[in-house]
């Protein structure tokens, strides 16, 4: 379950003094690993989570799973949870409360939630019940407002980030803590969008993103890996799976360690 102190930390990495840096997560050893490897917090990835059991992205993969995922990874984690939670997996506000809450019961304090290809006004409706099934249930709970409109090319180049702006604003007055802006990477549309947004900025590594430093310097508060962690995984198992089929060979498997070969030790068995 989550604590009040996980929101206290998860609320003040956003605020610095260093860039919050969020290796995603899939399923509990993902995240488990990306504790020992060094982070100060856990988000999952909804891509990755689904692909890890067998459906596209897109809120295809059922809600259960969705929500079982969460559970078994707070079992395992110290540090604090966010889950991407796409469009809450619901329209209507009862429901949206209801998946709200069960969220919180697995344990997370924080969720992103993105507009897609909708109206700003969907997303706004979201939020706005998000933060009163949280207050409903006594809990703080950090919320991510995605912005997809670079990364959807939902407007004109030249409107792109007036529109982004726009919809910052709503998501922020609707209740947002915090906006994510996946797609952009031109340094000097990241300073824009950090004079412009009232809220912590989240950007997605992307090719041709600015370094962590530059990021940071430029006021930068959030930077997500997104699905490029567990693509690089998925990538390198299946490289290994093909030579190893190729010829048999143990000798692929023969790479160092860095975490042990017990993994065994490394889980807990309450």
């Amino acid at each position: 379950m989550p604590t009040s102190s996980h929101f206290t930390t998860f609320a003040g990495l956003h605020t610095g003094p260093d860039l919050l840096i969020l290796p995603n997560a899939w399923d509990a050893v993902s995240a488990l690993l990306a504790e020992r490897a060094g982070a100060k917090a856990v988000a999952t990835s909804s891509a990755v989570l689904a692909w890890t059991h067998g459906y596209p992205d897109g809120e295809r993969v059922p809600l259960d799973r969705h929500i079982a995922t969460a559970t078994a990874i707070t079992r395992v984690i110290k540090v604090p949870l966010s889950v991407d939670f796409e469009a809450s997996y619901a329209r209507d506000t009862a429901k949206i409360r209801d998946n709200i809450g069960r969220v919180l019961d697995a344990g997370a304090v924080g969720v992103n939630l993105e507009d897609g290809t909708e109206s700003p006004d969907v997303l706004c409706a979201t939020i706005a019940a998000t933060k009163s099934a949280a207050a409903a249930k006594g809990a703080h709970l950090w919320i991510n407002a995605r912005v997809d409109v670079v990364l959807k090319k939902l407007t004109a180049p030249e409107a792109t980030l007036a529109e982004v702006v726009a919809r910052a604003k709503r998501y922020r007055e609707a209740g947002a803590d915090s906006i994510f802006v996946p797609g952009v990477f031109a340094e000097d549309a990241i300073a824009t969008l950090v004079r412009e947004i009232t809220a912590p900025l989240n950007l997605l590594a992307w090719a041709g993103l600015p370094s962590a430093a530059t990021l940071q310097r430029l006021g930068v508060r959030r930077l997500s890996a997104g699905s490029n962690l567990g693509r690089a995984v998925y990538n390198r198992a299946f490289a290994l799976a093909k030579a190893f089929l190729a010829d048999g060979a143990s000798a692929h498997f023969d790479e160092p360690g860095l975490i042990g070969q017990d993994f065994n030790a490394m889980m807990k068995t309450d």
